[in-house]
């Protein structure tokens, strides 16, 4: 299992009701790039939209199934409930806390969490985030940040920071994470434990805080899963050999096109494991990542059904 260490978070996935509104969100108020507009491979019939840093590195991919066709989320325990993003420093915190002002977005301020400066704020749709400030933070590298955006380099997210799960059951389920990921607990904060994965910091970090309330309901602005990174298709081999030793039910090794993934469930929270391979760049060039509908091959003979049934948005930077 030495090659199947977790090297951070890969990416997260959410859901939105309305892929157009949340596109002009997250690209033009976020400053994140949309790097590929595709469907979600389990419904194709829907959009499955990433957005990550310039080049789509892993670690800095944000992604929304478009769902305008089920109720919103309510809010509750056992569930990811809060998005974490990474900024450069403390100064980027204060630029994106004007911004914000700017644009109305309903947000808490600048606080204190484990140590390190941080902004919650929200979507529209209630979707939960909250930016961590890297300053003197060690660990696994952030991206790039987009070099088309309205954000300012200096100040622009540039990949995934903690994300919070708040869970009924907190001992139990920091003992799955340290038993079946080697996950470690770096810290403790009043209701919640802070542990850490691969070369730790802001990118692989994950906050379990404890909620004995009622269950969340997934929904539109919830999260619906998390994947964390492996090397490649052996690390993912390896894990599958694991999940089987320790009499996990898991989905096999699915072939995402972008990435090769296997998901399973610890608790109430679905858990992904993903490569970080092939990547983005394949079908699409640089100059015009995510302005056009891209479909994986498997999926090209259905270009004309897809199209025919998904509501069309444009995407095209304008130059």
């Amino acid at each position: 299992m030495s090659d199947s260490v977790l090297l951070g978070i890969h990416h997260v996935t959410a859901m939105t009701d309305d892929a157009k509104r949340n596109y002009h969100f997250i690209t033009e108020i976020l400053g994140m790039r949309l790097i590929k507009k595709t469907v979600n491979q389990d419904d194709i019939h829907t959009y499955h939209t990433f957005f990550a840093d310039d080049v789509g590195n892993p670690g800095t991919d944000l992604t929304f199934f478009d769902f305008p066709d089920k109720k919103k989320g309510e809010r509750g325990s056992n569930a990811i409930t809060r998005i974490g993003l990474r900024v450069p420093d403390d100064a980027a915190l204060e630029y994106y806390k004007a911004r914000f002002d700017e644009f109305d977005v309903k947000h808490e301020g600048i606080r204190d969490l484990f140590g390190r400066k941080v902004l919650a704020f929200e979507e529209p749709d209630g979707q939960r985030y909250r930016l961590f400030s890297d300053e003197e933070d060690e660990g696994i590298p952030g991206g790039i940040p987009w070099k088309g955006g309205p954000v300012p380099e200096d100040k622009a997210i540039y990949g995934l920071g903690p994300i919070e799960i708040s869970i009924s059951y907190q001992d139990k389920f920091v003992g799955s994470l340290k038993e079946i990921y080697g996950m470690k607990v770096v810290a403790e904060e009043g209701d919640a434990v802070l542990l850490e994965v691969g070369a730790g910091g802001n990118g692989g970090r994950v906050i379990v805080r404890k909620d004995p309330g009622q269950s969340a309901k997934q929904g539109y602005g919830e999260v619906h899963h998390v994947s964390f990174r492996v090397k490649d298709h052996d690390a993912l081999a390896g894990w599958k050999e694991r999940y089987d030793d320790l009499g996990l039910k898991h989905t096999g090794i699915v072939d995402r096109f972008y990435f090769e993934a296997m998901y399973t469930r610890v608790g109430h929270i679905l858990i992904e494991l993903s490569t970080d391979g092939p990547g983005f760049m394949g079908d699409e060039p640089y100059e015009t990542l995510g302005e056009s509908l891209a479909l994986p091959p498997f999926l090209e003979p259905k270009r004309e059904e897809i199209e025919a049934q998904i509501k069309p948005f444009d995407t095209t930077r304008r130059k």
